[in-house]
């Protein structure tokens, strides 16, 4: 069955996280912001935009673990056809592989059986790689469909190429991993100071309370209070561009 790679379907336990981490948000803003249960009120709608936050993150993150997985695939159907196996052979080989790597579920391993069972009604091997490059939209594996399909109606030399592609995958994705292992550090960094003007005002209530009772349940302080939170807003927005690099 084939796999659709634009949407993200949650689990109950994720819909309960997710809207509870939404929930709690509104409700942290509004106790530190506006005091104001009809703002809070207001604010309702905020969840269901972090759900689709969250929906958007976990396509993401799907992605680039099947770019990960399809570096173990393309090792093991390099493998295969170096042992003498023709290339529709060399993937179901390389299906049982995976089902020793990959519990049932897993993107790669479910996509490298739907490749099987269609290679067992005559669909072309290169169509099918094409067809997942366009689905997933991951550029590695669109690049390796893509040279593959040229190598495979062009005669060329599949164990050569294969090796070559997962050669600079594999230094891809090392690249990668290595960025993010150096900006791991900086990500923390920029989470703690996401969260410092949060606790500088939850440190002011609790020990000087009547010092930010001005802003509280006037026009005024609603401007004021709603201004800052845009900035501080912008600023995450920021922050997250800044540490989120891209290979």
């Amino acid at each position: 069955m084939k796999r659709n790679y634009d949407t993200y379907h949650f689990t109950a336990k994720e819909w309960m996280l997710y809207l509870a981490e939404g929930l709690a948000i509104c409700g942290g803003i509004n106790y530190l912001f506006y005091k104001n249960w009809w703002i809070f009120l207001a604010m309702l709608p905020i969840p269901f935009l972090f759900l689709r936050y969250k929906r958007n993150d976990c396509k993401k993150r799907r992605r680039k673990q099947l770019n990960y997985q399809f570096k173990d695939a393309l090792s093991s159907l390099s493998v295969a056809l170096q042992a003498g196996y023709s290339v529709e052979n060399a993937v179901s080989a390389c299906a049982r592989d995976l089902e020793k790597l990959y519990k049932p579920g897993d993107d790669i391993l479910e996509e490298f059986h739907y490749i099987e069972a269609q290679l067992q009604v005559s669909v072309p091997v290169e169509d099918l790689f094409l067809d997942l490059g366009k689905r997933c939209k991951v550029e590695d594996i669109a690049n390796f469909a893509s040279v593959f399909s040229t190598a495979k109606r062009t005669g060329g030399d599949m164990v050569a190429i294969l090796q070559k592609t997962a050669r600079i995958l594999g230094d891809k994705i090392d690249v990668k991993k290595e960025i993010e292992a150096t900006v791991a550090g900086k990500k923390s960094e920029q989470w703690i100071m996401s969260m410092m003007p949060f606790g500088i005002i939850l440190y002011m209530q609790i020990t000087s309370p009547g010092f930010l009772q001005v802003l509280y349940g006037n026009v005024f302080g609603v401007v004021t209070m709603t201004v800052c939170l845009l900035i501080y807003f912008l600023a995450y927005w920021m922050g997250k561009k800044i540490v989120d690099i891209e290979v």
